[in-house]
């Protein structure tokens, strides 16, 4: 039997691709947690790459760029905190001083600050009582001597001096590292010669009270809303950012409460320090606080007992005072009187200090006089030995009024004869200097300023000449009364040359509204909302 036909099968010579297996969960769990494959090598790596040297070389290459970059500003830092450290060594230490001066105490030169009999020193010191003695000089300045003590300042070279003025500004450098409250003191009557212009060098970022002494002296009937308008002005204009301002007098007790008032509420812990140029009255202005304070405080009452000398001697405080002067804890400090070889007192005689300091209210002196018919052009005028004016050109009426101590005589001769009188009178009529044999040794009126002032309006002053150290005058355009209707002016300006002896400063600023009249002439300042908020507030 025949087998059945099969077909032919044919396979191919090659298979088709598989479909890709399904991924399961488990599978993609177990490729989530395989290992991650090794990063790429850097570049460099194998034969090319770095040493362990070039690592090393290339890190101190770095270092030294960045010192270099780096290196202006930590010198600069170094050097603040080696001043820094350096100005905090001249802070008071605990070294007993003499209570009215602050000069060291010692017993070696007799002739010198702060000495004290050797038995009197070891006696107070045997009882804990050196804070309660009073140096040699001292006692001799309580009785009215004229005691000089530093270098060039109230007197001829030639006398012994122990302190100069630079050591004076340099016991005070380490205030501006410190925190503390300034009360800086400026005299009404010498404003421009006694403003510390560069204050902030000794009080650094330190909020400042200016407090405005010797209002009393001012001519009477002067208005104080006038005045303290006129000091914000100008300290406005010095740029010195101040807390408010105070018109005071030490004398009268005018305005002490309200700078004591504001201390209290601006002292906040820190210590207070009394800040001004020779001469302008802080120990006087730190008596009167002390006399009001005491009232309420007895910490203030105690110290009265040992406060600090007052005298006319410029440099009469050497060294800052420590007073316990609030109850609640933190010290006062008088400082040290800062010298300004500016000022009238930096050139004359110790003995004629005296002349130089208002006792009473200022009157003001006219030059020429109401009841007179001599003009001022042609002419010069003499204060004392200290200034000389010569009149160039001025109006028919024009005037001169000098305010400043009344001992100082003014005299007015014609300017061809001004040299004669000078040489033949300096020392006798024109005093300081005193007598023939200072007069000798005067070095003159050396400094010349020649001004020009021009005026807008005659019915009131044009300027005030202020001479550094001794008042000032009133310049006035027409200030001369007279009876004619028509007057003819000529030029609208004055041609004033100013003689005063080197280094000694002339100022040329707006007029000082004192007297009855200068209440109807003075303008306030007009300012917007944001400038009134701005400017420091006055007090009196």
């Amino acid at each position: 039997m025949a087998s059945p036909h099969l077909p032919f099968l044919s396979f191919p010579k090659t298979l088709p691709p598989l479909p890709p297996p399904l991924k399961t969960h488990a599978h993609r769990t177990s490729l989530a947690a395989a290992p991650a494959p090794p990063p790429a090598p850097p570049d460099g790596a194998g034969p090319a790459a770095p040493t362990r040297g070039d690592r090393f070389l290339g890190r101190q290459l770095a270092t030294e760029a960045a010192a270099r970059v780096l290196a202006p500003e930590d010198a600069d830092r170094r050097r603040r905190r080696k001043e820094k450290r350096r100005a905090l060594a001249r802070k008071p230490s605990g070294l007993a001083s003499c209570y009215g001066c602050g000069a060291p105490l010692q017993t070696a030169e007799e002739a010198a600050p702060g000495y004290v009999d050797p038995d009197t020193y070891q006696l107070k010191k045997r009882h804990h009582q050196l804070r309660t003695v009073l140096c040699g000089r001292c006692k001799l300045l309580s009785h009215g001597h004229m005691v000089t003590a530093v270098g060039g300042h109230g007197g001829y070279p030639g006398g012994k001096k122990f302190v100069s003025a630079e050591q004076l500004r340099e016991k005070l450098s380490y205030l501006r590292h410190e925190k503390a409250l300034i009360v800086k003191l400026v005299d009404i009557v010498d404003f421009n010669g006694s403003f510390l212009a560069r204050v902030r060098d000794f009080a650094g970022a330190n909020p400042i009270i200016l407090v405005i002494t010797k209002v009393d002296l001012l001519p009477r009937d002067t208005d104080l809303n006038c005045i303290g308008d006129w000091v914000v002005e100008s300290v406005v204009k010095k740029k010195l950012n101040v807390l408010s301002v105070h018109l005071t007098s030490s004398k009268s007790l005018v305005g002490i409460t309200g700078v004591i008032s504001e201390i209290h509420q601006e002292r906040k812990g820190r210590d207070v320090y009394i800040l001004g140029s020779a001469n302008v009255g802080k120990s006087a202005f730190i008596s009167a606080m002390l006399r009001t304070m005491a009232y309420k405080d007895p910490v203030a009452a105690a110290a009265q007992k040992y406060k600090p000398i007052q005298s006319a001697v410029p440099g009469t405080t050497l060294g800052p005072i420590q007073i316990e002067a609030f109850l609640g804890g933190g010290k006062l400090y008088d400082t040290p009187g800062v010298h300004l070889h500016h000022r009238q007192a930096a050139v004359i005689h110790a003995d004629d200090l005296p002349s130089l300091a208002p006792q009473s209210r200022l009157k003001g002196r006219c030059f020429p006089a109401n009841d007179t018919d001599v003009e001022l052009s042609g002419n010069s005028l003499f204060w004392a030995g200290l200034v000389r004016i010569d009149v160039i050109k001025a109006l028919p009426r024009s005037r001169l009024t000098f305010y400043g101590p009344k001992k100082l005589k003014i005299n007015m001769v014609p300017t061809t004869e001004a040299d004669q009188f000078y040489e033949t009178e300096v020392g006798v009529t024109l005093t300081p200097p005193t007598g023939k044999e200072r007069a000798e040794g005067w070095t003159g009126l050396q400094g010349v300023r020649e001004l020009k002032i021009k005026y807008e309006e005659r019915d009131r002053p044009a300027c005030d000449i202020a001479i550094s150290g001794l008042g000032w005058i009133s310049v006035e355009p027409s200030g001369v009364p007279s009876n004619s209707a028509e007057e003819v002016y000529d030029g609208g300006e004055l041609h004033l040359v100013v003689h005063v002896p080197k280094p000694v400063e002339v100022f040329m600023r707006p007029p000082l509204p004192v007297g009855k009249a200068a209440s109807q002439w003075y303008r306030y300042q007009e300012l917007t909302e944001e400038e009134e908020e701005l400017r420091p507030k006055w007090h009196y």
